[in-house]
């Protein structure tokens, strides 16, 4: 069976859906896998790395995708409305894995089944212990975490820890840390590492043990409150109004007096939470640093620009909408362990073919659409 792996053709996407390791395992269980040319150069992989690794080398997309059984990406593959057309390059029948944006991508995702593709929405992995190994969102949240605390150090223009010299003391840098999800609870341990003040907030009751056990200090809203704000699936539940007043009232106070505000709040399905207002934002003191996570739904802060670092009144808010791919070559890398990990368990070691569990929960979940129809609940009801 042919595994393809494409350059990742949407603007700005600098990871690969491979890489050495991932490739070598793959043709160890006995599938014949093609890189396209120069698709891991912004990944500081080069095509070389795949060739050693036991990989063909495709001269562009098409033939990289002809005749494809299995096609793996970062993004979902574009269509007919795009430059390059890569759905009409995969042939009918195909399996595609990638992250989808299943809940933003209805008319990506009908056009996938209509061309006969069996897709997979590697975001939709549920939360279990053993898959784990396959979560993508994990994966690439805890790399986000820590380039925001990066990110921020550099523009912030004091020193993170406290430093004591002949000429007097620099006090430690004050980091607000907004949602102690993966990505959250790395920028946590981030920060701590760089000698930074730590207060973090979320309104699940479970991650106040967390973010004590990294050295930060957990800032609570509503306790009560907060007993109801989490989803079976450990994600963050849409709160009340009058929850939301209370929680505006703690955080501006708070949000005055730090240094680095860091925001990585965003529930599935549903726009950004605006978690730091404009006025909020005119309270900061001059040189602080904001960096919102969660710009790609529109964002947790206000005034955040998608794509940019913006300046208002002296606060700089770091906007870029693919802070993963500011670590490309250990994203991709990650990302690729997830693939493996997903499909292993489903090739038969003796044929060395692929045998799809149907039932299996990491399948199940995950899968969009078969046999020409969107079979995912979750697309449906968009």
């Amino acid at each position: 069976m042919k595994i393809a792996i494409p350059k990742e053709n949407r603007s700005g996407e600098a990871r690969v859906a491979a890489s050495p390791e991932m490739v070598k395992k793959f043709v160890a269980l006995g599938f014949q896998v093609n890189v396209e040319t120069t698709a891991g150069d912004t990944s500081d992989m080069p095509d070389s790395v795949f060739i050693d690794a036991g990989a063909e080398i495709s001269g562009d997309t098409r033939s990289t995708l002809d005749g494809a059984d299995i096609v793996l990406k970062i993004q979902r593959p574009l269509g007919a409305d795009a430059d390059i057309d890569e759905v009409s390059m995969i042939k009918s029948g195909a399996i595609v894995i990638a992250h989808m944006a299943t809940h933003t991508s209805k008319t990506d995702i009908e056009a996938y089944a209509k061309a006969g593709l069996t897709s997979f929405a590697m975001e939709l992995m549920p939360r279990i212990s053993r898959a784990q190994s396959m979560d993508v969102l994990s994966s690439q949240s805890n790399l986000a975490g820590y380039k925001a605390v990066i990110d921020a150090c550099s523009l912030y223009s004091s020193a993170f820890p406290m430093m004591m010299t002949a000429a007097g003391t620099i006090p430690p840098a004050k980091v607000f840390i907004m949602g102690a999800g993966v990505a959250g609870l790395q920028a946590i341990a981030t920060a701590k590492r760089l000698g930074a003040v730590v207060t973090a907030y979320d309104v699940r009751p479970a991650t106040k043990e967390q973010v004590e056990s990294l050295g930060g200090k957990f800032l609570i809203v509503d306790e009560e409150a907060m007993q109801e704000a989490e989803t079976a699936g450990g994600y963050a539940k849409e709160m009340t109004e009058d929850y939301k007043k209370k929680e505006q009232e703690v955080i501006s106070n708070h949000v005055k007096n730090q240094d680095i505000v860091i925001t990585t709040a965003l529930i599935p399905g549903r726009p950004a939470p605006k978690l730091i207002t404009a006025s909020m934002v005119s309270s900061m003191k001059p040189g602080a640093v904001i960096v919102d996570l969660a710009t790609e739904t529109g964002g947790n802060c206000e005034l955040s620009e998608q794509g940019k670092v913006a300046e208002k009144e002296g606060v700089k808010i770091i906007g870029y909408d693919d802070m993963p791919g500011r670590l490309a070559r250990d994203a991709s890398s990650l990302f690729a362990k997830n693939l493996l990990n997903f499909l292993t368990p489903h090739v038969n070691s003796e044929t060395k073919n692929l045998e799809i569990d149907w039932e299996d929960e990491t399948i199940a979940d995950t899968l969009l659409t078969k046999d020409g129809q969107v079979v995912s609940p979750i697309v449906k009801g968009q």
